[in-house]
Protein backbone atom coordinates (compact mmCIF):
# COMPACT_ATOMS: atom_id res chain seq x y z
CA UNK A 1 0.00 0.00 0.00
CA UNK A 2 1.21 3.51 -0.84
CA UNK A 3 0.70 6.49 1.50
CA UNK A 4 1.67 9.69 0.38
CA UNK A 5 0.09 13.17 1.13
CA UNK A 6 -3.15 14.24 -1.05
CA UNK A 7 -2.20 17.30 -3.25
CA UNK A 8 -4.04 20.61 -3.70
CA UNK A 9 -5.31 19.84 -7.29
CA UNK A 10 -6.89 16.00 -5.80
CA UNK A 11 -9.91 17.76 -3.61
CA UNK A 12 -12.28 15.25 -5.43
CA UNK A 13 -10.60 12.55 -5.46
CA UNK A 14 -10.05 13.08 -1.28
CA UNK A 15 -13.62 13.62 -0.79
CA UNK A 16 -14.16 10.37 -2.97
CA UNK A 17 -12.84 8.49 0.26
CA UNK A 18 -14.14 9.49 3.03
CA UNK A 19 -16.87 9.39 4.90
CA UNK A 20 -18.08 12.39 7.56
CA UNK A 21 -18.45 15.69 6.94
CA UNK A 22 -15.45 16.80 9.79
CA UNK A 23 -13.53 14.58 7.23
CA UNK A 24 -14.04 16.63 4.45
CA UNK A 25 -11.79 18.86 2.17
CA UNK A 26 -14.30 21.71 3.13
CA UNK A 27 -14.42 21.12 6.54
CA UNK A 28 -10.23 20.98 6.64
CA UNK A 29 -10.54 24.40 4.84
CA UNK A 30 -12.52 25.64 7.61
CA UNK A 31 -10.68 24.47 10.13
CA UNK A 32 -7.21 26.02 8.60
CA UNK A 33 -9.05 29.26 8.79
CA UNK A 34 -9.32 28.87 12.52
CA UNK A 35 -5.42 28.35 12.50
CA UNK A 36 -5.45 24.71 12.67
CA UNK A 37 -2.74 22.96 10.70
CA UNK A 38 -3.99 20.27 7.76
CA UNK A 39 -2.93 17.44 6.74
CA UNK A 40 -4.48 15.13 4.22
CA UNK A 41 -2.74 12.07 3.76
CA UNK A 42 -4.15 9.18 0.84
CA UNK A 43 -4.28 5.50 1.14
CA UNK A 44 -3.88 3.82 -2.55
CA UNK A 45 -3.72 0.34 -3.79
CA UNK A 46 -2.87 -0.09 -7.31
CA UNK A 47 -2.68 3.21 -8.08
CA UNK A 48 -6.58 3.57 -6.57
CA UNK A 49 -7.55 5.46 -3.33
CA UNK A 50 -8.61 2.57 -0.61
CA UNK A 51 -8.81 5.52 2.44
CA UNK A 52 -8.08 9.13 3.37
CA UNK A 53 -8.36 10.90 6.27
CA UNK A 54 -7.44 14.09 7.66
CA UNK A 55 -5.71 15.73 10.63
CA UNK A 56 -5.70 18.69 12.55
CA UNK A 57 -2.23 19.92 14.47
CA UNK A 58 -2.86 22.08 17.43
CA UNK A 59 0.14 23.77 19.88
CA UNK A 60 0.04 22.97 23.46
CA UNK A 61 0.01 26.45 25.30
CA UNK A 62 2.85 27.36 27.04
CA UNK A 63 4.65 24.97 24.85
CA UNK A 64 4.04 25.76 20.83
CA UNK A 65 7.04 23.09 20.12
CA UNK A 66 4.81 20.21 20.48
CA UNK A 67 1.05 19.73 19.22
CA UNK A 68 -1.64 17.14 19.75
CA UNK A 69 -2.86 15.72 16.74
CA UNK A 70 -7.06 15.32 15.75
CA UNK A 71 -8.17 12.99 13.87
CA UNK A 72 -11.90 13.14 14.15
CA UNK A 73 -14.98 10.33 12.77
CA UNK A 74 -12.39 8.65 10.38
CA UNK A 75 -12.21 5.03 9.67
CA UNK A 76 -10.53 2.42 11.79
CA UNK A 77 -6.62 2.51 10.70
CA UNK A 78 -4.61 -0.71 10.03
CA UNK A 79 -1.34 -1.31 11.05
CA UNK A 80 0.06 0.26 7.99
CA UNK A 81 -1.94 3.31 8.28
CA UNK A 82 -0.71 3.36 11.81
CA UNK A 83 2.48 3.84 11.38
CA UNK A 84 1.35 6.74 8.18
CA UNK A 85 0.01 8.72 11.16
CA UNK A 86 2.77 8.18 13.52
CA UNK A 87 4.94 9.40 10.78
CA UNK A 88 2.73 12.56 10.16
CA UNK A 89 3.06 13.20 13.90
CA UNK A 90 7.04 13.21 14.53
CA UNK A 91 6.53 15.81 11.84
CA UNK A 92 4.83 18.06 13.34
CA UNK A 93 6.02 17.14 17.28
CA UNK A 94 3.03 15.46 18.12
CA UNK A 95 3.07 14.27 21.51
CA UNK A 96 -0.48 11.75 20.70
CA UNK A 97 -3.19 12.09 17.71
CA UNK A 98 -6.26 12.18 19.17
CA UNK A 99 -8.44 8.81 16.88
CA UNK A 100 -12.12 8.86 16.78
CA UNK A 101 -13.18 6.17 14.79
CA UNK A 102 -16.35 6.48 12.96
CA UNK A 103 -17.56 2.85 13.54
CA UNK A 104 -20.44 2.33 15.41
CA UNK A 105 -22.75 -0.81 16.38
CA UNK A 106 -26.26 -1.02 18.14
CA UNK A 107 -25.25 -0.40 21.73
CA UNK A 108 -27.00 -3.99 22.74
CA UNK A 109 -23.87 -5.25 20.31
CA UNK A 110 -20.84 -3.95 22.11
CA UNK A 111 -18.83 -6.67 22.00
CA UNK A 112 -18.22 -6.75 18.08
CA UNK A 113 -16.49 -3.56 18.45
CA UNK A 114 -13.77 -5.59 21.23
CA UNK A 115 -11.47 -6.55 18.63
CA UNK A 116 -11.25 -3.17 17.13
CA UNK A 117 -10.60 -1.94 20.39
CA UNK A 118 -7.75 -4.52 21.13
CA UNK A 119 -5.99 -3.74 17.80
CA UNK A 120 -5.82 -0.23 18.84
CA UNK A 121 -4.49 -1.03 22.20
CA UNK A 122 -2.01 -3.42 20.92
CA UNK A 123 -0.96 -1.01 18.37
CA UNK A 124 0.26 2.14 20.52
CA UNK A 125 -3.22 3.55 21.64
CA UNK A 126 -4.66 4.23 25.01
CA UNK A 127 -8.24 4.84 25.70
CA UNK A 128 -8.41 9.05 25.63
CA UNK A 129 -10.75 11.66 26.59
CA UNK A 130 -13.58 12.19 24.23
CA UNK A 131 -14.52 15.16 21.73
CA UNK A 132 -17.60 13.35 20.12
CA UNK A 133 -20.24 12.04 21.92
CA UNK A 134 -19.73 8.25 22.76
CA UNK A 135 -23.41 7.25 21.45
CA UNK A 136 -25.57 8.44 19.38
CA UNK A 137 -29.11 7.76 17.87
CA UNK A 138 -29.25 6.33 14.00
CA UNK A 139 -32.37 6.37 12.11
CA UNK A 140 -32.57 4.39 8.27
CA UNK A 141 -34.09 6.43 6.18
CA UNK A 142 -34.94 3.96 3.37
CA UNK A 143 -38.26 2.66 4.38
CA UNK A 144 -41.22 4.86 3.30
CA UNK A 145 -42.86 8.13 5.22
CA UNK A 146 -45.51 6.47 6.38
CA UNK A 147 -43.61 3.57 7.90
CA UNK A 148 -41.28 5.92 9.32
CA UNK A 149 -44.18 7.66 10.52
CA UNK A 150 -44.98 4.68 12.27
CA UNK A 151 -41.79 4.63 14.12
CA UNK A 152 -42.53 7.11 16.15
CA UNK A 153 -43.77 7.23 19.73
CA UNK A 154 -46.85 7.50 20.24
CA UNK A 155 -46.37 11.39 22.20
CA UNK A 156 -44.39 12.41 19.80
CA UNK A 157 -46.35 11.49 16.99
CA UNK A 158 -48.58 13.68 18.41
CA UNK A 159 -46.80 16.32 18.92
CA UNK A 160 -45.73 16.22 15.13
CA UNK A 161 -50.02 16.54 13.88
CA UNK A 162 -50.10 19.11 17.02
CA UNK A 163 -47.63 22.13 15.23
CA UNK A 164 -48.61 20.76 11.71
CA UNK A 165 -51.95 21.49 13.03
CA UNK A 166 -51.09 24.94 14.62
CA UNK A 167 -49.41 26.15 11.52
CA UNK A 168 -45.67 25.84 12.40
CA UNK A 169 -43.18 25.81 8.78
CA UNK A 170 -40.28 24.53 8.66
CA UNK A 171 -38.20 26.73 5.96
CA UNK A 172 -34.61 26.12 4.82
CA UNK A 173 -32.93 29.31 4.75
CA UNK A 174 -29.14 28.96 3.93
CA UNK A 175 -27.97 32.69 3.47
CA UNK A 176 -26.14 35.46 6.00
CA UNK A 177 -29.46 36.20 7.74
CA UNK A 178 -30.44 32.94 8.10
CA UNK A 179 -27.18 32.45 9.91
CA UNK A 180 -27.88 35.37 11.76
CA UNK A 181 -30.97 33.93 12.96
CA UNK A 182 -29.57 31.17 14.39
CA UNK A 183 -26.96 32.80 16.47
CA UNK A 184 -29.33 34.99 17.68
CA UNK A 185 -31.70 31.89 18.80
CA UNK A 186 -28.51 29.88 19.82
CA UNK A 187 -27.38 32.42 22.46
CA UNK A 188 -30.78 32.34 24.08
CA UNK A 189 -30.26 28.78 23.91
CA UNK A 190 -27.38 29.18 25.55
CA UNK A 191 -28.16 31.08 28.14
CA UNK A 192 -31.38 29.51 29.97
CA UNK A 193 -29.42 26.10 29.34
CA UNK A 194 -26.50 27.36 31.14
CA UNK A 195 -23.98 25.74 28.76
CA UNK A 196 -21.29 27.00 26.44
CA UNK A 197 -20.60 26.28 22.43
CA UNK A 198 -19.05 27.49 20.03
CA UNK A 199 -18.12 31.39 19.36
CA UNK A 200 -20.44 33.02 16.97
CA UNK A 201 -17.13 33.68 15.22
CA UNK A 202 -16.60 30.17 14.37
CA UNK A 203 -20.21 29.39 12.70
CA UNK A 204 -19.85 32.70 10.56
CA UNK A 205 -16.49 31.03 9.54
CA UNK A 206 -17.99 27.37 8.76
CA UNK A 207 -20.94 29.65 6.77
CA UNK A 208 -18.73 31.19 5.09
CA UNK A 209 -16.62 28.25 3.18
CA UNK A 210 -19.05 25.50 3.99
CA UNK A 211 -23.01 27.17 2.53
CA UNK A 212 -22.09 27.06 -1.03
CA UNK A 213 -21.09 23.20 -0.70
CA UNK A 214 -24.46 21.65 -0.34
CA UNK A 215 -22.35 20.23 3.24
CA UNK A 216 -24.45 22.90 5.34
CA UNK A 217 -28.11 23.65 5.28
CA UNK A 218 -30.02 25.88 7.82
CA UNK A 219 -33.95 25.41 8.84
CA UNK A 220 -36.37 27.24 10.54
CA UNK A 221 -39.48 26.48 12.45
CA UNK A 222 -41.82 29.30 11.96
CA UNK A 223 -44.97 30.49 14.03
CA UNK A 224 -46.81 33.52 13.80
CA UNK A 225 -44.43 35.23 11.97
CA UNK A 226 -41.80 34.61 14.66
CA UNK A 227 -38.57 31.54 14.35
CA UNK A 228 -39.23 29.20 17.29
CA UNK A 229 -36.11 27.01 16.79
CA UNK A 230 -33.14 27.27 14.12
CA UNK A 231 -31.06 23.97 13.06
CA UNK A 232 -28.07 23.08 11.07
CA UNK A 233 -28.10 20.61 9.45
CA UNK A 234 -24.88 18.90 7.41
CA UNK A 235 -25.62 15.72 4.22
CA UNK A 236 -22.93 14.27 3.16
CA UNK A 237 -22.94 11.60 0.76
CA UNK A 238 -25.90 9.15 1.80
CA UNK A 239 -26.16 10.34 5.71
CA UNK A 240 -28.14 13.26 7.02
CA UNK A 241 -26.55 14.51 10.92
CA UNK A 242 -27.96 17.20 13.35
CA UNK A 243 -24.76 18.86 14.79
CA UNK A 244 -26.75 21.74 16.21
CA UNK A 245 -29.64 22.75 17.06
CA UNK A 246 -31.17 26.40 18.94
CA UNK A 247 -34.62 26.98 20.15
CA UNK A 248 -36.47 29.80 21.90
CA UNK A 249 -38.62 29.75 25.39
CA UNK A 250 -41.92 30.68 23.99
CA UNK A 251 -44.88 29.34 22.30
CA UNK A 252 -43.48 26.00 23.90
CA UNK A 253 -46.61 24.74 23.11
CA UNK A 254 -46.98 24.12 19.37
CA UNK A 255 -44.43 22.09 19.57
CA UNK A 256 -41.96 23.48 16.79
CA UNK A 257 -38.72 21.32 17.23
CA UNK A 258 -40.95 18.08 16.87
CA UNK A 259 -42.30 18.78 14.21
CA UNK A 260 -38.58 20.36 13.00
CA UNK A 261 -37.00 16.61 13.40
CA UNK A 262 -39.81 15.03 11.44
CA UNK A 263 -39.47 17.88 8.53
CA UNK A 264 -35.70 16.93 8.57
CA UNK A 265 -36.37 12.80 8.39
CA UNK A 266 -38.36 13.73 5.30
CA UNK A 267 -36.15 16.23 4.13
CA UNK A 268 -32.84 13.85 4.09
CA UNK A 269 -35.06 11.17 2.46
CA UNK A 270 -36.03 13.59 -0.38
CA UNK A 271 -31.94 14.33 -0.43
CA UNK A 272 -31.13 10.56 -1.31
CA UNK A 273 -29.92 10.18 2.67
CA UNK A 274 -30.27 6.49 3.48
CA UNK A 275 -29.34 7.02 6.82
CA UNK A 276 -29.88 10.08 9.71
CA UNK A 277 -27.19 10.18 12.49
CA UNK A 278 -28.24 12.41 15.46
CA UNK A 279 -25.01 13.62 16.20
CA UNK A 280 -25.02 12.00 20.08
CA UNK A 281 -26.90 10.86 22.84
CA UNK A 282 -26.46 9.57 26.78
CA UNK A 283 -26.08 5.85 26.23
CA UNK A 284 -28.35 3.17 27.97
CA UNK A 285 -29.54 4.01 31.49
CA UNK A 286 -29.37 7.90 30.92
CA UNK A 287 -29.30 10.58 34.04
CA UNK A 288 -32.65 12.48 34.34
CA UNK A 289 -30.62 15.14 35.95
CA UNK A 290 -27.90 15.19 33.27
CA UNK A 291 -28.46 18.65 30.76
CA UNK A 292 -28.54 17.00 27.98
CA UNK A 293 -31.18 14.37 29.23
CA UNK A 294 -33.85 16.46 27.78
CA UNK A 295 -31.98 15.96 23.94
CA UNK A 296 -31.81 12.02 24.57
CA UNK A 297 -35.29 11.56 25.24
CA UNK A 298 -36.49 14.17 22.35
CA UNK A 299 -34.42 11.91 19.83
CA UNK A 300 -35.66 8.86 21.05
CA UNK A 301 -39.15 9.62 20.31
CA UNK A 302 -38.61 9.21 16.52
CA UNK A 303 -37.87 5.49 16.70
CA UNK A 304 -34.14 5.50 15.84
CA UNK A 305 -31.62 3.13 17.30
CA UNK A 306 -28.99 3.92 20.15
CA UNK A 307 -25.43 3.02 18.76
CA UNK A 308 -22.20 3.16 20.25
CA UNK A 309 -18.94 4.39 18.68
CA UNK A 310 -15.82 2.44 19.01
CA UNK A 311 -14.57 4.77 21.42
CA UNK A 312 -11.73 7.58 22.07
CA UNK A 313 -7.86 6.61 21.51
CA UNK A 314 -5.04 8.23 21.79
CA UNK A 315 -2.17 6.92 19.36
CA UNK A 316 1.26 7.98 21.83
CA UNK A 317 4.39 9.23 19.95
CA UNK A 318 5.84 10.71 23.11
CA UNK A 319 4.98 8.73 26.19
CA UNK A 320 6.58 10.93 29.46
CA UNK A 321 4.92 13.90 27.35
CA UNK A 322 1.62 12.07 27.24
CA UNK A 323 1.60 10.71 30.86
CA UNK A 324 2.56 14.69 31.92
CA UNK A 325 -0.19 15.96 29.80
CA UNK A 326 -2.61 13.90 30.36
CA UNK A 327 -2.19 14.36 34.16
CA UNK A 328 -2.59 18.33 33.68
CA UNK A 329 -5.32 17.90 31.42
CA UNK A 330 -7.23 16.09 34.49
CA UNK A 331 -6.44 18.78 36.31
CA UNK A 332 -7.78 21.01 34.53
CA UNK A 333 -10.90 19.73 33.44
CA UNK A 334 -11.57 18.89 37.46
CA UNK A 335 -10.96 23.07 38.06
CA UNK A 336 -13.51 23.63 35.02
CA UNK A 337 -16.34 21.26 36.78
CA UNK A 338 -15.47 23.19 40.14
CA UNK A 339 -16.59 26.88 38.18
CA UNK A 340 -19.18 25.38 36.33
CA UNK A 341 -20.84 24.52 40.12
CA UNK A 342 -19.75 27.58 41.77
CA UNK A 343 -21.35 29.30 38.85
CA UNK A 344 -25.12 27.87 38.85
Amino acid sequence: MLTRPIRLEEKELYNSAVHHPVQTWQWGEFRQQTEKKIERIGFFQDGKIQNALQVTFHPIPFLPQYTIGYCPRSFTPDEDQLAGLKELGKQHNAIFIKLEPNIAKPINNRDELKPLIEFLLNNGCEPGRPFFAENTFQLDLTPSENELFAKLKNKTRYNVKLAQRKGVKIVEDNSAKGLAIYLQILEETLKRQNFYLHTPAYFKTMWELLHDSDLMHIFHANYEGTTLASWIMFKWKDVLYYPYGASRNIHREVMASNLMMWEMITWGKRQGATLFDMWGSLGLNPNPKSHWYGFHRFKEGYGAELMQFVGTFDLVLQQPHYKIFRTSDSLRWKLLRLKTKISL
